[in-house]
């Protein structure tokens, strides 16, 4: 059976949108994926497969999966997995968990385990040569964080579709800033990608704040249909520039007809 699976139009159109809004795939990257093993960062992993193959820009594409060392929790299954794909990966191991326990204070471990991830990320980088750092979160995960942000930061922000890293030498991009959490479930349950349980058993063993939007977002919705259409409408301004329609045609993927834009 193959390990190539074609994501579905409605899925492709979301992210080429998103892609071309924010141009965040230009001619010529290197852009790496970070794959966790859940079935968000391994439904973006076929989705740029697919993209690469009709694209009107060139670039390469690489994998990083980050393991943490926490019991329970164990994505060295993926590298096989890369390798039918034809994927370069990367595969870097770091006791995070155990070092939390020392080093965090005052901090969440997502928090602390999310932080030290990216910084690893950063440095496989620079040192692999790449210009582009591509990570998975969706729409319901912005969502998420504007209201976490604004019930207990007393904060307007959330998370940024493109922007530069501190140091200026490394792009992180979020094709996914469009696209439904039912989406990208649904597209890995199809296509039977070997999703990784439990991708995160620290946060699993406790209820946690981001939970708990999620089951405020859930029960809103269920009263309010377009509840994500309005959210996203909000969070606009909150997520990068969006580039003029010159730069659009420089994009990966050309954007989908209006009806897609509510990210549903």
């Amino acid at each position: 059976m193959s390990p190539y699976a074609v994501p579905p139009k409605s899925l492709l159109r979301l992210v080429g949108r998103a892609i071309a809004d924010y141009a965040m795939i230009r001619d010529g990257d290197r852009v790496l994926l970070g794959v966790s093993g859940g079935k968000d960062s391994l439904s973006l992993l076929q989705v740029l497969c697919h993209l690469r193959t009709y694209a009107p820009v060139r670039f390469d594409l690489g994998v990083i999966t980050v393991d943490p060392e926490v019991e329970g929790f164990d994505p060295s299954s993926l590298t096989a997995y890369y390798d039918r794909l034809g994927v370069p990966w990367h595969y870097e191991r770091q006791p995070i968990m155990e070092e939390a326990k020392a080093r965090m204070d005052g901090d969440s471990f997502c928090a602390y385990c999310s932080r030290m991830k990216r910084g690893i990320m950063y440095t496989v980088c620079r040192r692999e040569g790449y210009g582009v750092l591509a990570l998975a979160q969706h729409l319901d995960d912005l969502a998420e964080s504007f209201l976490m942000s604004a019930f207990h930061g007393g904060q307007l922000r959330t998370m940024k579709a493109h922007y530069r890293n501190d140091a200026g030498d490394v792009r992180i991009v979020r094709p996914f800033v469009y696209v439904r959490e039912t989406q990208t479930a649904t597209f890995a349950a199809r296509a039977d990608l070997p999703v990784v349980p439990d991708s995160c058993p620290a946060c699993f063993s406790a209820p946690t704040q981001r939970q708990h939007m999620k089951e405020l977002l859930a029960r809103e919705e269920r009263a309010y249909p377009h509840l994500y259409a309005n959210l996203l409408h909000a969070m606009r301004p909150l997520m990068g520039e969006r580039q003029p329609p010159g730069r659009r045609a420089h994009a990966v993927a050309e954007a989908p007809t209006a009806a897609a834009d509510d990210g549903g």
